[in-house]
């Protein structure tokens, strides 16, 4: 059988070629190889170069290879937090004409580490209960997208560093399985297996003398389970308020925002007697609100912007007559306005632009606003009413926090930021 490369770039092959496929994983020489910590593995792993990138082999059986392959690759259409799969290498032979073993090929996560390493170097309680943040979140992540994960320990997760948070990425999904809804059986198993795993690990650090002396690795275990119950929790319930309380529903997608979740949809209900409100926040991953909100009004801002003024837009959207957001739902899974009543999301949102963003703008004096791009201007008067919401425990309404935050806020913020003219 001749070698074959199954790429999902079509760059890939040529790049790939150029290594020793004819030659045991274990045995590639040194010229072609890259020296980074890996976690610990049941199959041969070598990081090499192929052109300008680092990858990750991993040599394997040819069905599990082209199913992981797959697998990742399903991951990464569903944003998953996880390592890139590049390609899949069959039909090896070495000089004698005898099988080698397929491998699987994964792009490096750059500034990445295996948890495992991290934890050889005596970290500080404090920082490993922010690694198990990040991890519970990732497992959180993978069972809300349907994936049962059925492996999850230290050395299969990758951590990286950025501004001071700490992500986590799944980097080997041989055991997993997608399916369109876990079962809390499903979920449960998965967490079990991941405390188990964990707990071991941890253990073995112990034993080399790489823990530090306050950690229980049992205990340490079985609180990462009691994390995720929390985060869970967190997501997937739904909250009832009482009428006129929608400062509750920001407090909560503001919880939802300090756990690292976007809220990219909310399903609102009123009660028959309109007394009290049901919500429920559907959530993805970072970026998805400065997307949303550009197809949706053409106001083009940051990404934090965006996600206050979704939040708004969908609030108002939720007490207009024509609308059905089983017609209408704002991630665009099926076809806007297929329902027998209700206006197109695309609509909605411009006459939101055209009665609520742009009139509200406009109550600012130019004067005061000086050089504040709108959207920042509105993001901070939205911040204002729901201070004063907060403070009056009733929404107070966006026309008397306008009015409030010219009177009160904007001149003083523009004393702070005017020079003095020395004496």
């Amino acid at each position: 059988m001749a070698l074959q490369i199954n790429a999902t770039n079509p760059e890939h092959p040529a790049l790939l070629l150029a290594l020793p496929w004819d030659v045991p994983l274990e045995e590639w020489p040194e010229e072609h190889l890259v020296p980074l910590p890996r976690g610990i593995s049941r199959h041969v792993v070598r990081y090499a170069r192929a052109g300008a990138e680092v990858i990750a082999v991993k040599e394997l059986a040819e069905r599990p290879a082209l199913r992981e392959y797959g697998l990742l690759r399903d991951l990464d259409r569903l944003s998953i937090p996880s390592v890139d799969a590049l390609a899949v290498v069959t039909g090896r032979t070495d000089t004698a004409g005898q099988p080698l073993e397929p491998v699987l090929i994964t792009r490096h996560l750059g500034g990445s580490l295996p948890y495992r390493s991290m934890f050889e170097t005596t970290l500080r309680p404090a920082t490993m209960h922010r690694l198990m943040d990040a991890l519970a979140v990732l497992l959180v992540r993978l069972h809300l997208a349907g994936f049962a994960w059925g492996d999850c320990s230290l050395s299969n997760t990758l951590f990286r560093r950025d501004a001071g948070a700490y992500a986590a990425y799944l980097v080997d999904a041989e055991t997993g399985e997608l399916h369109p809804r876990l079962s809390g059986g499903q979920r449960e198993y998965d967490l079990d297996l991941a405390r188990v795993n964990i707990s071991g690990e941890l253990l073995d650090l112990e034993a080399s003398g790489a823990l530090h002396p306050s950690v229980d690795p049992v205990e340490f275990g079985a609180e990462i389970c009691a994390r995720y119950e929390r985060l869970w929790q967190e997501l997937t319930r739904t909250s009832v308020y009482p009428a006129g309380k929608y400062h509750y529903i920001e407090r909560r997608i503001r919880r939802l925002n300090d756990l690292g979740f976007d809220v990219a949809e909310m399903q609102i209900e009123s009660s028959s007697t309109g007394d009290t409100v049901t919500f429920v926040p559907k959530v993805v991953d970072a970026g998805h609100h400065q997307r949303q909100l550009l197809r949706l009004t053409g106001l083009d801002t940051e990404e934090n912007q965006a996600r206050r003024l979704l939040s708004d837009l969908e609030s108002w959207m939720a007490t207009q007559d024509d609308y059905a957001p089983d017609a209408a739902p704002a991630d665009g899974g099926r076809p806007a306005g297929s329902g027998p009543r209700g206006a197109r999301p695309e609509v909605l949102a411009h006459r939101w632009v055209r009665e609520v963003f742009r009139p509200t703008v406009r109550a600012v004096p130019p004067v005061l606003r000086g050089a504040m791009e709108p959207a920042e201007l509105y993001h901070q008067l939205l911040e204002h009413r729901w201070y004063l919401s907060e403070r009056a425990q009733h929404d107070i309404g966006l026309d008397t926090a306008v009015e409030d935050y010219v009177r009160r806020i904007l001149p003083k913020a523009r004393e702070t930021l005017e020079p003095t003219t020395p004496g």
